[in-house]
C-alpha cells in the first residue's frame, strides 16, 4: 500500500532480514498439498472452489519464557464473575458481538477526550511522521467495575486512556508506552483487575487495573520468539480463554500465554505468564507463492470451539486446534486456505462455524484476482470457498477491504476501501444492496437493535435501519465527527464512544 500518512501498511518499522526468508521447513508449519487452480472468476456468483489438502501440518515445538510460577500462586487464582461489557474487539471470541443497546435516536457529541489532540511522532518507512487520534482498529472498551462503567482505549499518543464513560473524567492515570497504540484494549473476561494491550513499541502488556495507578505486570517481546519476520508491532486484540491469552503479531507468529492469573496475600492480583507456545503464521509454500516477507498477523485471532482461527498479509488463513492445551499437547493446524493476497480484516464465525474473510487488492496477482476480496469458507469442507466477491477498483489502485466484516441475520456487512458499503446474502454471496460513503472506509460495521452504525472518512457517523434486511436499509441519522474515522465505534447503553484522527475519542447521545 502507497506510504502516505495513515495507511497501515506503512505503518511499522521494515524489519525483515534476508536469511529468515529462507527459513527451513523445521521452523515453518509443514506445507499443506499444492491447491488447485481456480478455473473461473465473478464478482458477484459463486466460484470454482480450489480444494485443501486434509493433511495437517506438525506443530512447532512449544517455547517458555519463563519457569512455571509457585503452586501456591496457581492454586491462589479462583473463579471470578463475568465481567458486563465491549471487552475485546468487536466483543467476544468469534467477533459477532458489537455491544449492548439502547442506541441513541437522535445523537450528537455530549463530550470529547482529550481537551487537546492525542498526537505523537513515529518512525514510518525511515520517515518520522506526526499521528493523531486513534485508527485501525481502536475500538475502545467499555466495561462494568465496582459500581462504574469503564471507558479504556489506546491511542496515537502512545497511552492507554482509563475514563469514567459516564463523565469522561479519568479513572486511573494515562499509562505510556514507547510509541503508537493501532490496536484494541483486551479487558479480562473473567473479573480480573487486568488488560491486555500491545503497542508499536515492540511489546505486548498486561497492566493491572487494582492499584493507584495503572501497573504492567508482564510484557512479552515481538523478538522473544523466533524465526520473526516484518516487524514489531501488534494490532490485534488478544482474546482470554481458561488462563490462556491468543495473540498473533507483526513478528508473523501465533503466540499462546498460560496467563496463571491469581490474588496476592495483599489480594492485589498478580500474573505469572508462561510463553507455553509459539509458531509461524506462515509456511514456505506460501513464501513461495507470494514471493515476499510481508506476512505479519495483523489481524485479531477468533476462537470457534476449539479451533483458534487468524489469517495474516500474504493471505494465508489458518486454523489451529487447541483442545489438548490443558493436557500439555501442542496445538496443531487443521485449517489452511490462500487469498492470495492481504488479509489484515479479522476472520468472523457465525454460530455454524463458517468463516467470512476479506482481504485487500494490493499484490494484483491470479490467485487474489480469482479468489476474490470478499470471501465465506467452510472449514469443514475439503473445497472450503462457498462463495466470493471481488473488489478490485477499475485500474492499479489498492482496492479490497481493510474492514472487518459484520455479521446480523442473513447478512454479511462489509465496507470496502474503496467507500462500498455492502450489504451481503450470507447464504448466497449474493449483493442486496450498496451504500457509497467517503472513502477510505476502515471502521467496521458495528450492529446493535437493528441499528447498522458505519463512519467514513469524512468524519461522518451513519446510522441504517436494518428492521428489514431484505431492503436497502434507510438512512436514521448522521453525525458529523470530524476527522477520518478509521476506528471502530463501541455501543453501550444509550451511548457510542469512538475515536477519529483529528485527535479525539468522543461520546455520542441523545441530550
Amino acid at each position: 500500500m502507497a506510504g502516505l500518512e495513515g495507511t497501515r501498511r506503512g505503518w511499522g518499522r521494515l524489519v525483515l532480514a534476508g536469511a529468515l526468508l529462507n527459513a527451513s521447513p523445521a521452523a515453518c508449519t509443514t506445507r499443506l498439498a499444492s491447491e488447485e487452480a481456480i478455473s473461473a472468476t465473478t464478482s458477484t456468483t459463486q466460484l470454482a472452489t480450489p480444494s485443501t489438502s486434509a493433511a495437517t501440518s506438525a506443530a512447532t515445538s512449544a517455547a517458555t519464557a519463563s519457569a512455571p510460577p509457585p503452586a501456591a500462586v496457581r492454586a491462589a487464582a479462583t473463579p471470578a464473575p463475568v465481567v458486563p461489557g465491549l471487552l475485546t474487539f468487536r466483543g467476544n471470541a468469534t467477533r459477532t458481538y458489537y455491544g449492548q443497546g439502547p442506541v441513541p435516536a437522535a445523537p450528537s457529541v455530549l463530550r470529547r477526550f482529550p481537551d487537546q489532540p492525542m498526537c505523537s511522532d513515529s518512525l514510518d518507512y525511515g520517515v518520522v511522521l506526526k499521528w493523531c487520534g486513534t485508527g485501525w482498529t481502536g475500538q475502545p472498551a467499555v466495561f462494568e467495575r465496582q459500581g462504574k462503567t469503564w471507558l479504556v482505549f489506546g491511542a496515537y499518543d502512545g497511552a492507554v486512556h482509563f475514563l469514567d464513560a459516564d463523565t469522561g473524567q479519568r479513572l486511573l492515570a494515562d499509562f505510556p508506552t514507547g510509541d503508537l497504540i493501532k490496536g484494541s484494549v483486551t479487558v479480562d473476561p473473567d473479573g480480573y483487575p487486568l488488560i491486555y494491550i500491545g503497542s508499536r513499541d515492540n511489546y505486548l502488556r498486561v497492566i493491572a487495573l487494582d492499584r493507584p495507578a495503572p501497573t504492567e505486570l508482564w510484557k512479552l517481546n515481538a523478538y522473544a520468539v523466533s524465526p520473526t519476520l516484518w516487524n514489531d508491532d501488534w494490532d490485534g486484540s488478544p482474546l482470554v480463554k481458561d488462563d490462556y491469552l491468543f495473540e498473533g503479531g507483526e513478528n508473523s507468529q501465533l503466540h499462546i500465554v498460560k496467563l496463571h492469573r491469581a490474588y496476592g496475600a495483599d489480594g492485589k492480583v498478580t500474573v505469572a505468564p508462561e510463553l507455553v507456545f509459539h509458531a509461524p503464521g506462515w509456511d514456505d509454500e506460501l513464501l513461495a507463492d507470494v514471493g515476499d516477507g510481508d506476512v505479519s498477523i495483523e489481524s485479531s485471532v477468533a476462537l470457534f470451539g476449539n479451533t483458534l482461527y487468524f489469517a495474516n498479509s500474504g493471505g494465508l488463513v489458518q486454523g489451529w486446534d487447541i483442545s489438548g492445551l490443558k493436557d500439555g499437547v501442542a496445538p496443531t493446524r487443521t485449517f489452511r486456505f490462500w487469498t492470495g493476497d492481504d488479509t489484515d480484516a479479522t476472520v468472523v464465525v457465525d454460530n455454524e462455524g463458517m468463516l467470512y474473510v476479506a482481504s485487500e487488492w494490493e499484490r494484483h496477482n491470479t490467485r487474489s484476482r480469482q479468489v476474490g476480496q470478499i470471501i465465506k469458507l467452510d472449514p469443514r469442507r475439503e473445497r472450503p470457498l462457498v462463495w466470493s466477491i471481488a473488489d478490485q477498483g477499475t485500474g492499479d489502485e489498492d482496492a479490497g477491504v481493510w474492514a472487518t466484516p459484520a455479521l446480523y441475520r442473513d447478512l454479511v456487512i462489509v465496507p470496502t476501501n474503496g467507500g462500498r458499503l455492502l450489504g451481503i446474502d450470507r447464504q448466497t454471496g449474493a449483493i442486496r444492496w450498496t451504500k457509497a460513503l467517503a472513502d477510505p472506509t476502515w471502521q467496521s460495521p458495528v450492529v446493535v437493535d437493528a441499528v447498522l452504525i458505519q463512519g467514513d472518512c469524512n468524519g461522518v457517523l451513519h446510522a441504517y435501519d436494518l428492521a428489514n434486511t431484505a431492503i436497502d436499509p434507510p438512512e436514521l441519522w448522521t453525525l458529523r465527527l470530524g476527522g477520518c474515522i478509521e476506528s471502530t465505534p463501541a455501543v453501550w447503553k444509550g451511548r457510542i464512544y469512538v475515536g477519529t484522527r483529528a485527535g479525539f475519542v468522543l461520546t455520542a447521545g441523545d441530550r
